[in-house]
C-alpha cells in the first residue's frame, strides 16, 4: 500500500468520526431521533402515561448511568424491560448527549 492511499484513508476515517461526534453532540435531536419523547414527553417532564418517569432536570451523570445500565442489563426494574429494546443500539456518546440535554430541562416549568 502506498503512502498516499494510507493518508487518504486516515483523512476519510477522521472525517467520519468528526461527523459522528457532531451528530452525537445535539442531545435534543438525539432525544427525538431515539424516540425518547414518545414516553417521557417532549421535554422529559411530560410523560405520556403515569408509569413513565419524569427525567428532565436530573443530573447528567444519573440519567446517563441509568440509560447505560438498562441497555447493559444491569437494571431490570420498573419499565426498564420495555426500554431495553429502545436503547439497545444507543452509544455511550449518544447517551451522554441526551443526558446533558435532559439535565438542562426545568422540571418545574409550567406546561
Amino acid at each position: 500500500m502506498n503512502f498516499k492511499a494510507v493518508c487518504l484513508g486516515a483523512i476519510a476515517a477522521g472525517t467520519l468520526m468528526i461527523g459522528n461526534v457532531a451528530v452525537a453532540a445535539d442531545g435534543a435531536e438525539l432525544y427525538k431521533a431515539k424516540v425518547c419523547h414518545t414516553c417521557h414527553g417532549e421535554d422529559g417532564n411530560t410523560p405520556t402515561a403515569p408509569i413513565y418517569p419524569k427525567v428532565g432536570g436530573q443530573t447528567k451523570e444519573y440519567i446517563s448511568t441509568q440509560m447505560k445500565d438498562i441497555r447493559d442489563g444491569k437494571r431490570a426494574n420498573g419499565m426498564s424491560a420495555v426500554m431495553k429494546a429502545t436503547v439497545a443500539a444507543v452509544t455511550d456518546e449518544e447517551f451522554d448527549a441526551i443526558a446533558a440535554w435532559l439535565a438542562e430541562q426545568d422540571p418545574c416549568a409550567k406546561k
